[in-house]
């Protein structure tokens, strides 16, 4: 027998203000279910659930999500998202093009942004 992941679920402060800014990120709705002050809200189609839990982050994530850019470049996708909210981490970008940036969500999630596929084509 085997198992299968149902959801990545993320502790939060907030879970639908943090689901709406990953909402804004990923392109996909927040399950209708969900609203303000819910103690859980859920990304429809990303598998992300935001819990709400008393508890503030306090070190670097265990795990962290890697997203491509589909539709820009790595550099569009970093300053979109800056845009929405989240903060330039490190910069592990390179002179050459490659390399990734690390930013982290409104609540401190980091995360890393990576080249689009057309950007790994060159």
């Amino acid at each position: 027998m085997t198992s299968a992941i149902r959801h990545v679920t993320i502790d939060s402060a907030d879970a639908y203000a943090l689901a709406g800014f990953w909402s804004q990120v990923l392109g996909l709705p927040v399950h209708e279910d969900c609203g303000p002050g819910y103690e859980e809200a859920l990304i429809e189609g990303a598998g992300l659930l935001f819990i709400a839990v008393p508890d503030t982050k306090t070190v670097k994530n265990r795990i962290h999500l890697d997203l491509q850019p589909q539709d820009r470049t790595r550099d569009e996708e970093v300053e979109r998202l800056l845009g929405l909210g989240a903060a330039l981490v490190d910069d592990r970008r390179n002179p050459d093009g490659t390399g990734w940036a690390v930013l982290a969500d409104p609540e401190g999630n980091e995360f890393c942004v990576e080249r689009s596929a057309g950007e790994r084509k060159d």
